[in-house]
């Protein structure tokens, strides 16, 4: 007897990422599955009387979005928070806090985020004594764009214990000034997280990626609905962006409980999954930590199994590992965040346990190391289908970009972080860079074309976690200079790192990221047909429906 499907929508120009058969104008599914994808008339006879017919009126549909790089708790929580996004000088960004800080008195810390590096302009820092200035008496901390930096006020500083500067892990520093005390400047988590901490959430959301990677004491059944509640307004927002699967760059056991716990009450609207992260300590106990959360989670909805490295920073901070010296601060090539050999042990120990292993790795020299790891790890435990990846990617050496190529890294890179893309600033980090250097940045098409998979995201809170933005950027991209390699995608190709190849990642191509028969029903109809459409208006494309799991779970 021929199933009858739950949801057919026809009318539509299905981008199926199936190379046997890459258009459709129909899908038909069922109990959460594809069913049949093809024209209306050959699945005319799929219709029952319960079926549910969508009418996509020629507009595009896609397989569900999968971001393969995000961090959702930090996400979710950063919604609620005051940006500065395009926010610059003393004046503008003094209204502006002072105005959000009279709303919220009662918070133990104001935190504000997508504070640019140059927000005051040219030759001018943030330090403490400003931020005094705009807010003397409340706790505040402003967070650089890339989650890199904070600088923090006085009275922050204090209840921190800060104030006085602190020994921290290397790639870590509370920046200390002439007079003996903290300027303000927090660069890297080792360093901010004792302030973020005084935050109301406790500093919950950032436990994924610090050494103290649990709640010390116990978490009381209110503020475990309190976390509850922002991931439920975090994943409502991905489902709004027609994002149907995320893979967390940061992660601990209380994530994963607390999704576990939504996902019996009904309310995961994505399938996650969620990595342990890494610190420089901690060796086998830490890989035998990785390998429960992958016993305990396997599920098509929630899993484990990979392990997230932090190797170094990023370059406008310069903290970035570079294999040269900073084109603007000579004899400096920062530090990695790891003593390179314990690196290359933890990740054996790791690869020997059947994990994946992902590695944040901006610099040149960063990369660098992470490839003689992976050839490390290749030589004890021999080759196998890994899969390991390497996060951002945004300066690689000529010489490596074979070498990703011969050792399968999955290259996961994010379109809206390149200078002079989704309202970045070009400065400071193309002159960190270097001139000469350039034409191995953000280096897009030379990856794909060398045939290395390459995953897109978007990397939020970072960046917006809009991924249509994000395509905006990979297929309108200009350079910085003539003569400099074009780095633009098709949509097409943007689309498939998006879906297919984010599928890949995680070892689930088999079941998604393609819009075909048996394949589950995660898709996205969209406002427009994407390929018909002029390349700017991608920014503007909006999901008219969301489906997972062949629920729906956002309709505008």
């Amino acid at each position: 007897m021929t199933q009858l499907a739950d949801i057919i929508i026809f009318n539509a120009a299905i981008l199926t990422m199936d190379a046997a058969q890459p258009h459709a104008n129909a899908i038909a599914m069922a109990n959460g599955q594809i069913l049949a994808v093809g024209s209306k008339d050959s699945l005319h006879h799929l219709a029952g009387p319960s079926t549910r017919q969508i009418d996509a009126q020629g507009h595009s549909v896609v397989p569900g979005i999968n971001e393969s790089h995000i961090h959702v708790f930090g996400g979710s929580a950063v919604l609620n928070r005051l940006s500065l996004f395009n926010k610059n000088g003393l004046e503008a960004i003094t209204t502006v806090i002072q105005a959000h800080a009279a709303q919220h008195r009662t918070e133990p810390l104001l935190i504000v985020n997508s504070t640019d590096y140059t927000v005051l302009g040219e030759g001018r820092s943030l330090d403490r004594h400003i931020l005094d200035g705009i807010l003397p008496d409340q706790p505040l901390a402003l967070m650089s764009p890339d989650f890199h930096t904070v600088w923090a006020n006085t009275i922050a500083l204090k209840k921190a214990d800060l104030l006085h500067g602190r020994q921290l892990a290397p790639g870590n520093e509370v920046v200390i000034g002439p007079d003996g005390l903290a300027t303000g400047e927090l660069r890297e988590s080792g360093a901010f997280n004792p302030v973020i901490a005084l935050d109301a959430s406790g500093g919950r959301d950032r436990l994924g990626v610090s050494a103290d990677d649990e709640p010390q004491g116990g978490v009381s059944s209110q503020e475990r609905e309190y976390d509850k509640a922002l991931l439920r307004n975090g994943l409502k927002h991905l489902a709004r962006h027609g994002i149907t699967s995320f893979q967390n760059m940061d992660g601990n056991f209380y994530q994963l409980q607390l999704l576990a716990e939504i996902e019996k009450e009904g309310d995961l609207l994505c399938r996650a999954r969620i990595p342990l992260h890494c610190v420089s300590g901690g060796g086998a106990e830490r890989m035998k930590k990785a390998v429960a959360m992958r016993s305990e989670y396997h599920s098509r909805w929630l899993t484990s199994g990979t392990v997230k490295f932090f190797l170094d920073g990023v370059i406008d901070s310069h903290t970035a590992l570079m294999a040269q010296d900073y084109a603007d601060q000579p004899g400096w090539r920062g530090e990695p965040r790891f003593d390179l050999e314990n690196f290359k042990t933890l990740c054996i120990e790791a690869d020997k346990r059947g994990l994946q292993i992902a590695v944040h790795s901006i610099g040149d020299g960063s990369t660098k190391a992470v490839l003689d790891a992976y050839e490390a790890v290749r030589a004890a435990n021999g080759k196998c289908d890994s899969r390991h990846r390497i996060e951002h990617l945004e300066l690689v050496r000529d010489a490596d970009f074979a070498r990703l190529k011969a050792l399968s890294v999955i290259a996961s890179m994010q379109p809206p972080h390149p200078p002079g893309q989704c309202g970045l600033p070009l400065e400071p980090t193309i002159s960190a860079i270097g001139q000469q250097h350039w034409p191995r940045a953000y280096a897009w098409r030379r990856i794909r074309d060398l045939g290395i998979p390459l995953a897109f995201s978007s990397d939020w809170p970072v960046s917006s976690v809009n991924p249509w933005e994000s395509i905006h950027s990979a297929v309108t991209r200009k350079p910085w200079a003539v003569g400099l390699p074009d780095n633009r995608q098709t949509v097409a190709e943007a689309l498939q790192s998006y879906t297919l190849t984010g599928a890949y990642a995680e070892f689930a191509e088999n079941w998604k990221g393609m819009l075909k028969s048996g394949y589950v029903a995660d898709l996205v109809i969209l406002d427009r047909n994407i390929e018909n459409c002029d390349p700017e208006e991608l920014a503007e494309v909006m999901p008219v429906l969301t489906m997972c799991g062949g629920r729906v779970t956002f309709e505008a």
